[in-house]
């Protein structure tokens, strides 16, 4: 059973790659591109969760003096 979003969603592109007419040579083709696809967008995310992180530990937020 799938439960998370990214396998579903892994299942219903290989399904449609599957379902294509194409040769074995080009279904590999596409696995591999998508494959690449979804390692460039993880280091983009991760690239901006850490700019997040060093973008909170640089802005010295100012405290409230009584």
């Amino acid at each position: 059973m799938i439960t998370n979003s990214k396998d579903k969603l892994n299942s219903i592109i290989n399904s449609k790659i599957f379902a294509a007419r194409m040769s074995t040579i080009e279904r590999k083709a596409a696995f591999k591109a998508m494959h690449d696809a979804d390692h460039i967008v993880n280091a983009l995310l991760w690239l901006g969760r850490k700019i997040e992180q060093i973008t909170a530990f640089l802005i010295i937020k100012p405290s409230v003096k009584h």
